[in-house]
Formats: structure tokens, C-alpha cells, sequence
């Protein structure tokens, strides 16, 4: 059974669907000295730690939520969290806490009229399905939320080539920071 032409013209869709002005949106607010955090549960919490690595290679602070070298975020901090669905509650409280301590948050959801959407001082809608779908809701024929995974991760990848090329960083300077122990 041929499946990669599915998923490949699956996520075509999903990302023809993202509206690039939030992304723009976003690019517009991040710069270097505002402090990154990164937050997501399951895969859309690796996606996130991709997403964190790509920041720190074309210079930007960034730390994970729930590593043990990750600071307190304090006001003016960003933190992007990811959800699928918007509704995870693990996501959700950080979410809170964060924005009670003055932190902008950027939501990455599949959700337009999700609780992160709506909690989110910026969003990005990316319409792929996730896990809770059924029916004629489920739009994919992949298992669970990898449409909604691998589209954010993509999304996320171009966000920063925007974010690089708006600071100006090429892969040589972004190589700088790359690992030289492997």
C-alpha cells in the first residue's frame, strides 16, 4: 500500500490553509531580547523542542518548559505553546500561570475557537486534525494528530527562516551555533 502521496498532499492542504499574516504577526513581535519559552505535551511537545533548537541556532534565548535548566518566565517573556486541540490542560495551566506573570503567549492550535486560541495574545491556526477527531471531523488518514504535527512542524521551520531572514542570520551564521560535539 502507497501511502506517502496521501500525507504528503494531506499536509499541502493543511499548510494551504494557514493564514501566513499571523505567522507574519508573530515575526513582527519576536526579537532577540525578548526571552523564548517553548511548551507543547506529547509530540506536539517534540515539535516544540525542534522548534526551540531552530530559535537557538539563529541566536534567540530559548529555553523548554519542564527541562531542568529552564528559568521562571517573568514579564515581556514570550512563551509559544502548542495544542492540537487547545484544550490541553497541562498546556492550558501553563498558559495561565504564565499570563498571570505578564508573559505574551503565541498559541499554535488547529483550534481557531479553542481555549488557547482564545488566551493567545497571537496565534497561528494550523487546521490539521488531531487526535480527538471523528467521522467526517477526521481529515486525515493518518493515526491520532501527526496531519497536525508534522504540518506545525513545517509552519514552525518557516517561522524561523522568516525570523532569520528578518534578522538577517544565513545558515553560515546559524551554523555557528550548531553543535560541534557530535
Amino acid at each position: 500500500m502507497e501511502v506517502l502521496k496521501d500525507i504528503l498532499g494531506e499536509i499541502t492542504q493543511v499548510i494551504n490553509n494557514v493564514n501566513e499574516s499571523e505567522m507574519d504577526g508573530v515575526v513582527d513581535f519576536i526579537t532577540k531580547n525578548k526571552r523564548v519559552f517553548v511548551c507543547g505535551e506529547g509530540r506536539s511537545g517534540l515539535i516544540g523542542k525542534c522548534f526551540a533548537m531552530r530559535l537557538m541556532h539563529i541566536g534567540y534565548t530559548v529555553y523548554v518548559v519542564g527541562e531542568t535548566i529552564t528559568p521562571s518566565i517573568k514579564a515581556d517573556d514570550v512563551l509559544f505553546a502548542i495544542s492540537g486541540s487547545g484544550e490541553t490542560s497541562m498546556v492550558l495551566n501553563l498558559v495561565r500561570k504564565s499570563k498571570d506573570m505578564g508573559a505574551h503567549i503565541i498559541g499554535i492550535t488547529s483550534r481557531e475557537g479553542s481555549s488557547l486560541a482564545s488566551a493567545s495574545f497571537k496565534k497561528i491556526i494550523v487546521p490539521g486534525a488531531v487526535k480527538g477527531d471523528k467521522g467526517t471531523d477526521k481529515k486525515s488518514i493518518q493515526l491520532l494528530s501527526s496531519l497536525f504535527d508534522q504540518s506545525v512542524h513545517i509552519v514552525m521551520d518557516a517561522l524561523c527562516l522568516k525570523l532569520s531572514y528578518k534578522d538577517r542570520i544565513d545558515n553560515d551564521a546559524a551554523i555557528k551555533n550548531h553543535s560541534n560535539l557530535e
